[in-house]
């Protein structure tokens, strides 16, 4: 009988034990969870949000049809509290349908507040075409800036094919149909076909330029032969507008556009789920180790960005080159 009772007892006093630390275990997971989002900044982010600002929005990379970026970029148009927008941009240009459709954003932007674009490395090509959209331009002196104009590009595989023993046939409605095609030599009026489109593009390109930048079409013109300036030389072609960086850009919007003074940067970025943080994270790495490019969103826009072969019309400028240092 002495054994029983001291066991019940023994039990009675681990089952007490248990009920405290289980306490203590639930009490400490409700002040992590409370204290969590005030040691990640979280309220002060979110103070900071709703505060007047100047956005600034990054335009990186290999530039395409982002959904998510024009859908912030029309946020910002109409946040009452952002008093201006800033472009932070370094892209050597990508699609011409990206760069257009971010064009027009940018414009529809500034129809209600200025917008600033701060050339970093690279605004080439639909790079520039972006840069054009905004109110004043400034760049680095050493900046690479220009690329205007348009580039379809195609191979011909036919002899590495009759290498290889392979041999591709079709029945297409048309000669023209899904030509140039890789398979063999363009049929008479493809090429023809393919330039008037890439002109086309072109001519709206120059004259987008020119307007923008408040240049004889025929000077536009000139510039517009694919050659790249830097920062320093666009000033004097009026690709540029001032040489500098954040302070220039704080200066013009302060004194020319009467921009409160003091107001902080806010960096702006396009809303991805926190569910999705930690696979984008893994992601990225998993990018960097092979070789490709860890802003991608997808394996394909990663391979587009490696291999440079985007479908459709680009306005594009050494990819690879551009991130070279220079030394």
């Amino acid at each position: 009988m002495v054994n029983v009772a001291a066991d019940l007892i023994d039990r009675r006093r681990l089952r007490r034990r248990l009920s405290f630390w289980r306490i203590v275990a639930v009490t400490i997971a409700v002040v992590a969870l409370i204290a969590a989002p005030f040691l990640l900044g979280y309220p002060q982010a979110l103070s900071t949000q709703h505060s007047d600002q100047i956005a600034r929005v990054s335009i990186e990379g290999m530039i395409l049809e982002d959904q998510k970026l024009l859908d912030m970029l029309g946020a910002l148009r109409n946040e009452a509290n952002v008093k201006a927008v800033v472009l932070r941009i370094d892209s050597p240009g990508g699609t011409t349908a990206g760069g257009e459709s971010i064009y027009e954003a940018v414009r529809a932007i500034a129809e209600k507040k200025p917008v600033v674009a701060e050339v970093g490395t690279l605004a080439a090509s639909a790079g520039y075409m972006i840069a054009a959209g905004s109110d004043h331009i400034v760049a680095r002196r050493t900046s690479i800036v220009g690329s205007i104009g348009v580039l379809f590009q195609y191979v011909n595989a036919e002899k590495l094919l009759d290498t290889v023993g392979v041999e591709v046939n079709a029945i297409k409605s048309s000669p023209l149909k899904a030509e140039p095609s890789p398979f063999g030599p363009p049929p008479p009026g493809a090429e023809d076909m393919i330039r008037r489109l890439v002109m086309d593009t072109y001519d709206w390109f120059v004259g987008l330029v020119a307007e923008r930048r408040k240049i004889p079409l025929a000077e536009a013109r000139r510039l517009a032969d694919g050659s790249i300036y830097t920062g320093h030389q666009g000033i004097d072609l009026k690709l540029v507008d001032e040489i500098g960086g954040e302070k220039a850009v704080r200066r013009w919007l302060e004194q020319d556009r009467k921009i409160p003074a003091g107001l902080k940067f806010v960096d702006r970025k396009p809303e991805e789920s926190s569910s999705f943080s930690l696979l984008a994270s893994a992601r990225s790495l998993a990018y960097s180790v092979v070789g490709l490019d860890p802003r991608a969103e997808s394996l394909e826009s990663a391979l587009l960005m490696k291999t440079g072969r985007l479908d459709g019309l680009v306005s594009l400028w050494q990819p690879f080159s551009s991130r070279a240092n220079v030394q």
